[in-house]
């Protein structure tokens, strides 16, 4: 009996279960299938999202979906070039390729943003090409006639008009040439061995004729060249820019008798500023005016114009020694 008694109320707690699992689930199905009705609900209520206009004017612009059609999943592709050159009708259908589609792959479009600014270049290079004739014609009426090309001077060219190259010869050992003298053996053939010049003292401010012997002076400055010429690099050195001057015969002043130059430069006594190495005294414009008459390059400092102007001397005097620039 007890056995009995204790068999029904387990079975009263059995059914009791069951019944209550069968609510849950009764319940749960109804609160899926309202999730579902709310959501078909959502969608059919929900504004549809107004598509952007197509990228390109030509293509068609899709049809839309309905609203509850489930859209296909795309199978992913591992060559979509090769896949969509081998199958040419999709290139053509496709929305986006319609309008460029070659026989062979073409490069896609440039994006929006580059060919608008293309095309405000090409406006902006149209108003340019169109404005400039008329700057041009602004520019050639505001602008005087144009001047004839300058010609270039010629280092050696000969005197001005009204001077002739030929002039009397200031000086027994002087050619009638501007700036030339005789050779050496010419001149000692005529017994021309005694060169003089005027000179003054600083000092004392005496003026006097003085006088070097050809052969021996020559042979000092010739001595020179010939030994420093490597070492001179086409420059004058420093005993020739700034020469040590004779001793005065009057006050003994030593460095202090300076030569006369004449102001005209074609009577410059040339070989008696040679022999006494004192060439420096004179200026840049009058050892110029050497070397363009004895056609030399006269541009430059003055250390290259001495140098030129030793040279040439000496090779006038020697016109066979080693006086070549």
């Amino acid at each position: 009996m007890k056995k009995q008694e204790d068999k029904r109320p387990n079975d009263q707690e059995i059914s009791l279960k069951r019944k209550n699992c069968n609510s849950t689930n009764n319940n749960n199905s109804n609160s899926q299938s309202r999730r579902r009705h709310d959501v078909d609900l959502n969608l059919s209520l929900r504004p549809r999202r107004t598509s952007p206009g197509p990228l390109l004017p030509s293509s068609p612009s899709p049809h839309p979906l309905p609203p509850h059609q489930e859209i296909p999943q795309l199978l992913p592709i591992e060559n979509p070039a090769a896949a969509l050159s081998a199958n040419p009708t999709l290139l053509c259908s496709h929305t986006i390729f319609a309008a460029t589609a070659t026989p062979h792959m073409a490069h896609p479009r440039e994006p929006s943003f580059h060919a608008a600014a293309a095309a405000a270049a090409a406006a902006a290079a149209a108003a340019a090409a169109a404005i400039a004739p008329s700057l041009q014609r602004h520019e050639a009426s505001t602008a005087g006639p144009s001047r004839p090309p300058r010609a270039r001077r010629n280092p050696t060219q000969a005197p001005r008009d009204g001077k002739s190259e030929n002039v009397p010869p200031p000086f027994p050992w002087a050619t009638n040439h501007r700036a030339t003298v005789h050779s050496l053996d010419f001149l000692l053939s005529r017994k021309i061995d005694i060169i003089t010049g005027a000179v003054q003292c600083k000092r004392c401010e005496k003026q006097y004729e003085m006088g070097f012997n050809l052969r021996e002076k020559f042979v000092e400055v010739g001595t020179f060249i010939a030994e420093n010429k490597s070492s001179m690099h086409d420059r004058a050195p420093s005993v020739w820019m700034t020469p040590v001057l004779p001793t005065c015969k009057y006050c003994e002043q030593e460095n202090s008798v300076k030569p006369l130059i004449s102001e005209k430069k074609k009577s410059i006594n040339w070989l008696f500023l040679l022999l006494g190495q004192m060439l420096g005294c004179c200026t840049l414009e009058q050892l110029k005016y050497f070397c363009k008459h004895t056609k030399n390059h006269r541009t430059g400092a003055k250390d290259r114009v001495l140098y030129l102007t030793y040279l040439g001397l000496c090779k006038q005097l020697d016109p066979n020694g080693p006086f070549d620039r």
